[in-house]
Parts: structure tokens; C-alpha cells; sequence
């Protein structure tokens, strides 16, 4: 993601040339099992696990996802995808479809904040809400989509923006290798980032999960009309345990 406000303006047009791929047939982010995820799939589900069943419940279930070591050193660098995936399963199998899915939710959000705090750069921070909703949207999706290897592994990403008046974005991943009933922990990151960064509310909708027997995950996202304000953000909860992967820093990871 562009790290002034010249450069980011310097995208717009570029952003508005040919939207990305039509949903559910993005690009490859990587190959084959032990493909690569960022950390915070972990160690954001982590605190949330802990904060909301407490931290007996949270060891246990790191525990039986064969990641107990994660659970008392987080890691990091990337770690593979396998890991969180069985994460994932095993709240799933421990906890009630509700609570699993709440713990997800929660650890999206989580996952939200230490990116908008630790990972946009500040003048992308300040300008983007600041931008016409039709360029941040664009702009916003083309910088997850060059990021996409940090929440996809080995599935395969495509993001779209319709429309300029009202813009409705589009993002899907196919083979995703993080799939769960209703994919909560997808969808809340989505919502905290394109929340904040592009409007004050935005309604986010997941009409297909592979987790659901569908040929891939979409999500449908659509602004708040109305004026529109920067949304604040809390650090608290982003910086419980900071994500200390070793690639370079550039927009998030």
C-alpha cells in the first residue's frame, strides 16, 4: 500500500483501469500443503479465546490443535496454513457453533485493529476516508489483493469494486484453506479494515462459503450512506501480543 498521499493519489487512475477478476476466479497465492499464513490467524484467536472462555479453555484448545507451543510463545514469522486450520476445526469440535463463531468474529476484529495500528501507514490512514468512497474502495481492495498471501495462503484471491456512485465490493477465495461456517474471522477483518479506512458502517455480506458446500467464499460489502467520518479504532486489542513476523513491513502482513 502506498506510504504518502501523493502516491496513493497517484494510484486512483490505476485502480479504476479494469477491476480485478470476476469473483471465485482470482490468482493463485500459493502451492500445495504447508503453504504459508500470517500469525495473526493464531495469535489473534488466541486472545480472543482467552478473553472470552479464559485462558484454561484457550491452552486446551491450542492443545488439541497439536499448537501449544504457539499458544505460550506466539509466533513470529509466517507460519503454516495447516496450523490455524486445525485451530479453526478444533473450536468447532470443542465449543457450540455459536461460540466458535464468536471467538472468530472477535479475533477478526482483533486482527483489524493490529493492522489498521501496525501495519497501514499513517498518511494512507488519514487520506483514505478522506477520498471519495468509489477511489478509497478501489484503492483499499488493490492493496489487500497485493497482500493477499498473509490471510489466503494457498487459496486463490480476486477483489472487485462495481460501481462509483454507490460502490459494491466484491472479494472472494477460492481452495480457502481457512473456510468455516459463515467465515467470521475473514469477514470481520474485512469489516474493521473497510470500515474504518472507506466509510463509518458497512454491511458485509458472505452469500457463499466453502464451508457451506459452495464453489468458493464471497464477500459482498457495501457502504453506509450519508456523510462519512473516519472510524476510530482501539489499539488495546491490537497490541496484546504483537505479530513479530520478520518480512518487511509495507502496507500490513
Amino acid at each position: 500500500m502506498p506510504t504518502s498521499e501523493a502516491s496513493l493519489s497517484g494510484r486512483v487512475a490505476a485502480g479504476a483501469e479494469g477491476e480485478a477478476q470476476l469473483a471465485c476466479s482470482g490468482t493463485q497465492i500459493s502451492n500445495g500443503n504447508g503453504a504459508r499464513i500470517g500469525p495473526n490467524s493464531l495469535i489473534q484467536t488466541g486472545q480472543a479465546l482467552s478473553a472470552l472462555f479464559g485462558d484454561e479453555t484457550a491452552r486446551m484448545t491450542f492443545d488439541r490443535a497439536g499448537i501449544g507451543h504457539h499458544y505460550a510463545d506466539p509466533p513470529g514469522t509466517m507460519i503454516d496454513e495447516r496450523e490455524p486450520q486445525r485451530l479453526f476445526a478444533v473450536l468447532f469440535d470443542t465449543l457450540s457453533d455459536q461460540g466458535a463463531t464468536r471467538v472468530l468474529a472477535e479475533a477478526g476484529h482483533r486482527t483489524g485493529h493490529y493492522l489498521l495500528a501496525n501495519r497501514i501507514p499513517k498518511p494512507a490512514r488519514w487520506l483514505l476516508p478522506r477520498l471519495p468512497s468509489a477511489v478509497s474502495t478501489r484503492l483499499l481492495v488493490r492493496a489487500i489483493s497485493a497482500h493477499a498471501w498473509t490471510f489466503a495462503g494457498s487459496g486463490r484471491f480476486s477483489g472487485e469494486v462495481r460501481g462509483w456512485r454507490r460502490p459494491v465490493i466484491h472479494l472472494a477465495i477460492k481452495a480457502n484453506p481457512l473456510a468455516t461456517p459463515g467465515c467470521p474471522w475473514h469477514g470481520a477483518v474485512f469489516e474493521r479494515l473497510f470500515a474504518t479506512l472507506t466509510a463509518t458502517q458497512v454491511s458485509v455480506l458472505h452469500p457463499r462459503c466453502e464451508a457451506k458446500g459452495n464453489d468458493c467464499c464471497e464477500w459482498t460489502i457495501t457502504g453506509a450512506t450519508g456523510s462519512r467520518h473516519p472510524a476510530r479504532m482501539s489499539r488495546r486489542a491490537a497490541t496484546d501480543r504483537p505479530d513479530r513476523e520478520d518480512r518487511p513491513s509495507q502496507a500490513w502482513r
